[in-house]
């Protein structure tokens, strides 16, 4: 089997040096492995996911000396595969609609309520209930459930230059698989996409480390391959957080009409 990576970046703004340390990364270890890399343009998100940022990304990676193999995924276009997954898990049990927004979950929460990694309120939260049968709702995935469902199984993922490492999804508590408005969720598209597309090798930032917990828990509920894994470091602004386009993070495109050619970019972004 030929070693099969991706890169998979959001179309909801311009990509930027972050962007930049993570492309280069994937096509060096697929490079490295004999493999190849795809492109999927994760675009869920139907309110921020805009064409022009599609196409720019591709443009970016040309300008970057990147190429892909096959045409390019859109997830936007997968929906169909997202809910068969999604009816599994119903099948099993595991799921349960939630109507509850962020502030009615913070509104329920006492003062010290737990927290998943990200940093949000963890579900279930006693007394937190659903009201209206006929209104959008999320699709909560019952962690206990599906726990118990494994058994005695431990769950771990394969991280390269750690070893195995144990997953611990109950750090997350009750995660949305399916959004109030798109049908599913990054944790499910994501693990559904890889396993759709044979991807052998995941290279992304640290800061999904913790959401490959859940990641593995799905793999195994949904009985889907499971991935060689590599967290790269994540490039970090002058104020020590890290780049990211909500915080307006120089784009690539801004830098080009600077003057900056890809080895300035090459430079910048350091040692992969």
């Amino acid at each position: 089997m030929t070693p099969t990576f991706r890169f998979a970046p959001s179309p909801t703004g311009f990509l930027h040096l972050g962007h930049a340390l993570s492309a280069v990364t994937v096509w060096r270890a697929a490079e490295a492995a004999g493999g190849r890399v795809l492109l999927r343009i994760e675009d869920i998100d139907p309110v921020r996911s805009k064409p022009e940022f599609a196409a720019a990304i591709e443009e970016d990676l040309a300008w970057l000396g990147l190429g892909w193999s096959g045409s390019v995924a859109r997830q936007s276009e997968r929906f169909d595969l997202y809910a068969a997954a999604l009816a599994r898990l119903d099948a099993m049990g595991l799921l349960y609609a939630c109507q509850l927004s962020r502030a009615d979950i913070a509104a329920a929460a006492a003062p010290d309520a737990p927290r998943d990694p990200d940093g949000a309120l963890r579900l279930p939260i006693a007394g937190a209930v659903a009201s209206d049968p006929d209104g959008p709702a999320a699709r909560r995935l019952r962690m206990d459930a599906a726990l118990a469902r494994l058994g005695p199984e431990r769950l771990s993922w394969r991280e390269q230059d750690e070893g195995e490492v144990a997953a611990r999804p109950q750090d997350w508590g009750d995660v949305v698989l399916a959004r109030k408005e798109t049908p599913t969720s990054y944790h499910l598209a994501v693990v559904v996409d890889d396993a759709a597309q044979g991807v052998t090798h995941v290279v992304r930032g640290r800061d999904l480390y913790a959401a490959t917990s859940v990641h593995r828990l799905l793999q195994r509920l949904l009985d889907l391959p499971e991935p060689d894994y590599r967290h790269h470091r994540l490039l970090a602004a002058p104020d020590g957080d890290k780049l990211s386009k909500s915080r307006g993070s120089p784009s690539l495109r801004s830098l080009r009409a600077d003057g900056w050619t890809r080895d300035d970019v090459l430079r910048a972004i350091g040692d992969v």
